[in-house]
């Protein structure tokens, strides 16, 4: 019900904006309209074509983990943890280990992975829920999580940077770092008190205690490499911990006699058919923000964030790099090239540069995961997702904004 709220706002607030540009002179606004509508599906068509192959090939995987009895001895492991985040998911659940490997590949900036990954956690929890239009307090804490974006490893981010000329690619790491800690414990925190979880229980603390030593072990690790030395670590040690996982679920398969060729047919077939079912609803998410952003709506909101931020005597350094901001939670290829323009306009190196870079890795793309993953097992009621997903991403941009002005101001 919300997303179609947020759906039909989308093409009204278009409306109203391409008419304020035509009494301004720009008759071509309704054009743009248009034009992005077809670009914006065929995108969203493209995309859901990419994530075919992909998808295939992480459900094979998947399901050879699972015959192999790998899923289940991770959920297992984690379910100390996760009956205390996620207490309507039994103990031992499948769905604890899909959960944990899709937050392990998000931490370590394995988009391609982790989406499946999600997917197929997202299918696990639909088996438990009772009512298959709604969704469940774990699937919306589980989509919290995606959507607070808890990147260690903002490789892309860096590399861009190398390419737009900063002198120092990787002085954003920890920033980003910081700022998307705070997205994904306010996410958490927002989610636990409308789902009424006590996140005061021991074990909780200790894991939310030992994950903030963590990330600050990783932030003095590599705050001591050059650009160079991080990339490579990054890199390696993301593809190392990838192959890995699939081999150890081979050889799990084979320990336990599953024949897992057959075994990653069934999961390949599973993966092509959800990625055919997901494409009406990245078709109709990708037309509104596109529609949104062709009639002016966006730069209509930044000007007049500007001038009130100015009227009230604020400074306004880090208006300019709010369209990133703004645009993460709807579209990530659109924030991306948001943050591309802010580097090229203002420079690589200069405060809105920096600040663009900080947005960019602090969240991930709300509306789109709560698009696909939803719709991926036909939820259409999302009850507090959306709230909680919105409130996580300002704690986000909040954060950012503050460490930049820490870091760079």
């Amino acid at each position: 019900m919300v997303l179609n709220y947020i759906w039909i706002a989308f093409f009204l607030l278009a409306a109203v904006c391409a008419i304020i540009q035509c009494f301004t002179g720009n008759t071509g606004v309704f054009a743009d309209i248009i034009n992005s509508t077809f670009d914006n599906a065929k995108t969203a068509f493209e995309i859901s074509l990419g994530l075919t192959g992909v998808l295939s090939l992480w459900m094979g995987v998947m399901k050879i983990g699972e015959k192999g009895g790998m899923v289940n001895l991770l959920s297992k492991a984690l379910s100390p943890i996760f009956t205390r985040l996620f207490p309507d998911i039994p103990k031992g659940h499948p769905a604890t280990g899909h959960i944990f490997m899709n937050i392990a590949a998000n931490m370590l900036g394995l988009d391609n992975a982790a989406t499946p990954l999600g997917l197929k956690a997202m299918e696990s929890m639909q088996e438990l829920n009772k009512t298959k239009d709604t969704a469940t307090n774990p699937m919306i804490m589980f989509l919290v999580l995606n959507t607070s974006g808890l990147t260690l490893i903002p490789v892309s981010i860096m590399v861009y940077r190398a390419q737009l000329g900063a002198a120092q690619p990787t002085d954003v790491f920890v920033p980003i770092l910081l700022a998307t800690f705070a997205a994904t414990l306010a996410g958490i925190i927002v989610t636990s008190l409308y789902q009424r979880i006590n996140l005061l229980q021991p074990v909780l603390l200790a894991t939310l205690g030992g994950l903030c030593a963590l990330v600050a072990a990783i932030i003095w690790g590599f705050s001591r490499m050059d650009k160079e030395t991080m990339d490579t670590v990054s890199t390696l040690s993301a593809n190392i911990i990838l192959f890995g996982i699939i081999l150890a679920f081979i050889l799990a398969g084979m320990a336990k006699r599953v024949n897992v060729y057959e075994a990653f047919i069934e999961g390949a077939k599973e993966g092509f058919t959800t990625a055919v079912r997901v494409i009406p609803y990245l078709v109709a998410i990708l037309v509104a923000i596109g529609v949104f952003r062709a009639s002016g709506g966006m730069d209509i909101l930044i000007d007049s964030i500007n001038s009130l931020v100015g009227l009230c005597g604020g400074n306004t350094d880090f208006v300019a790099s709010l369209p990133t901001a703004l645009m993460k939670p709807l579209s990530g290829s659109g924030a991306r090239g948001m943050m591309v323009d802010t580097m090229t306009t203002y420079g690589a190196d200069s405060f809105a540069g920096r600040l663009a870079c900080i947005f960019q890795g602090s969240t991930d793309t709300t509306f789109y995961i709560l698009a696909v993953y939803f719709g991926s097992v036909g939820i259409r009621h999302t009850r507090h997702a959306v709230t909680c997903g919105l409130l996580a991403d300002l704690a986000g941009i909040l954060a950012a904004i503050a460490v930049a002005y820490f870091f760079f101001g």
